[in-house]
């Protein structure tokens, strides 16, 4: 949405969207849309003439068809939106509980970030300033500060819509990751009865610090119209600091006599006070309505020690469900039965009551468990008390693929070789001694055959006992001229 829409069209733009989705469609009147969305009347009718506008590019964003019953009485006009064209058009779907729980501004950083989490773009401060700009005064049209927007950024990444990645995008900038829910219950039950407002906030620091205006808010109150004559004096203005001093104008608005919205569509409680920009709260003590009391009942003991802060989220996240619609009776025989198990073990118990059972109620407690089926309990359909087929299914559909994949690993596991024959056992047989041969001639007897050796008798030894017994008999001198060399044709050396 350009520059050319205020903070609120958003807004009013997006409920329109969603209530637009029934089947009778967007017959909400200007009071309704105010109350849904937490804003003036005069804010979603201004929001309204400029979605009805038709802009540079002779589209409006919204038509306004007026109705009349038979009798002539006029009726609520029936708005709707232009059909986006998704070919050629770039856009991104938000939440239509992104436009009750966030201000105007708030929302259209939470949109910008979603958008370029979508198409993939790395966002900076200045592109983000650029967003944000002056509704009314002077500066109307201009750029936020830098500290307004990170302060505005950081109010966004409180309400749990976004989550901020410090240091971890590209270039060492800021990555903006975006959620289609809160992280933590951004509603709550509001009280029954009004209550007065808090005591003047302490006095401001002497650099504000603001998201948008002229002065600190301090107290949600407005510029003082008349200086302390302390500080227009040079010679006490050190002593005095020169802080300029604010008068509490009244922060809180008186609730309503009358409010015809369910809590599901209240942005800030009664006696709450919200503004446009995400302002700290400092609202009200913590009061509960008498249906959370009604659930919290099997605890009732317990409450004592729980902190305000976790009581109040406690009471958030029961009103979530609640307006959700999971019954009174559902939620307090769930948390019934869940405290029955938890004080049956002594030592979980112990450690619930040391400080811990705020929390418990919180992630153990309240949590519905089961399948994605409203009506599934913990496996079971709440209003007919029988087993959930959907979650019987899916455990059948677990098994079958535990099953499957046990049979894949055994198949895929190596089989064992089968054993090797036994070998029959070895016999050692001992081996026969050799026959005693003629024992070798001695020195003398070598000395007489050598002696009386013939060419001849060599020749004989060489054939009979081969070539070292004969050398060995008639020695070396006798025996190689009698050899032959099958190099030399046979022939003997000279």
């Amino acid at each position: 949405m350009g520059a050319q829409y205020g903070d609120a069209a958003l807004s009013v733009y997006i409920k329109i969207a969603a209530l637009g989705m029934r089947p009778e469609g967007c017959r909400a009147r200007v009071a309704t849309l105010a109350e849904y969305l937490s804003l003036s009347k005069s804010a979603v009718e201004r929001a309204l003439t400029q979605l009805t506008t038709v802009g540079g590019d002779g589209i409006a964003e919204v038509t306004t068809e007026r109705k009349t019953s038979r009798d002539g009485e006029g009726e609520s006009a029936l708005r709707t939106v232009r059909k986006v064209n998704t070919d050629g058009e770039l856009f991104v779907w938000l939440p239509a509980r992104a436009a009750t729980s966030l201000p105007p501004r708030q929302l259209r950083l939470y949109a910008v970030i979603a958008y370029a989490q979508i198409r993939r773009m790395p966002l900076t401060l200045a592109e983000l300033r650029a967003v944000v700009r002056h509704q009314y005064g002077d500066s109307a049209g201009e750029p936020l500060g830098e500290r307004q927007v990170m302060r505005l950024l950081d109010d966004l990444e409180s309400t749990g819509w976004i989550t901020i990645h410090r240091r971890q995008g590209p270039r060492g900038r800021h990555a903006y990751e975006a959620h289609q829910r809160p992280l933590h219950p951004v509603l709550d039950d509001t009280a029954e009865k009004p209550t007065p407002a808090p005591a003047p906030a302490a006095t401001a620091p002497a650099t504000p610090d603001i998201h948008d205006g002229s002065a600190p808010r301090t107290a949600e109150g407005s510029p003082a119209t008349e200086e302390d004559r302390t500080t227009d004096r040079p010679s006490t203005s050190e002593s005095c600091g020169g802080i300029r001093r604010r008068r509490d104008a009244g922060s809180y608005r008186a609730a309503p006599v009358e409010n015809r919205v369910a809590p599901t569509f209240q942005g800030a409680a009664h006696g709450e006070k919200r503004s446009n920009n995400g302002g700290t709260y400092r609202g009200p003590e913590l009061q509960l309505s008498p249906r959370v009391w009604q659930v919290l009942d099997p605890v009732r003991a317990e409450l004592p020690a729980i902190s305000p802060y976790v009581l109040r989220r406690i009471g958030q996240e029961i009103g979530r469900q609640l307006s959700a619609g999971v019954g009174m009776e559902r939620l307090t025989a769930r948390l019934t039965a869940r405290y029955s198990r938890l004080t049956a073990h002594g030592p979980a118990a112990e450690h619930a009551r040391r400080g811990d059972v705020g929390r418990w109620i919180l992630g153990a407690g309240l949590p519905r468990h089961g399948c994605r089926l409203p009506s599934c309990e913990s496996g079971t359909t709440w209003s007919t008390g029988e087993r959930c087929h959907l979650c019987a299914n899916i455990t059948a559909e677990a098994e079958r693929l535990a099953a499957v994949a046990a049979e894949q690993l055994l198949a895929a596991a190596p089989r064992p070789e089968p054993p090797a024959p036994v070998r029959p056992p070895t016999t050692w047989l001992p081996m026969p001694r050799p026959e005693p041969g003629p024992e070798p001639p001695g020195p003398t007897e070598r000395e007489q055959l050598r002696a009386a050796a013939t060419p001849e008798t060599v020749r004989q030894a060489l054939a009979e006992h081969g070539v070292p017994a004969a050398i060995r008999l008639y020695g070396r001198a006798l025996v190689l001229p009698h050899l032959t060399d099958p190099e030399h044709d046979g022939r003997t050396p000279a």
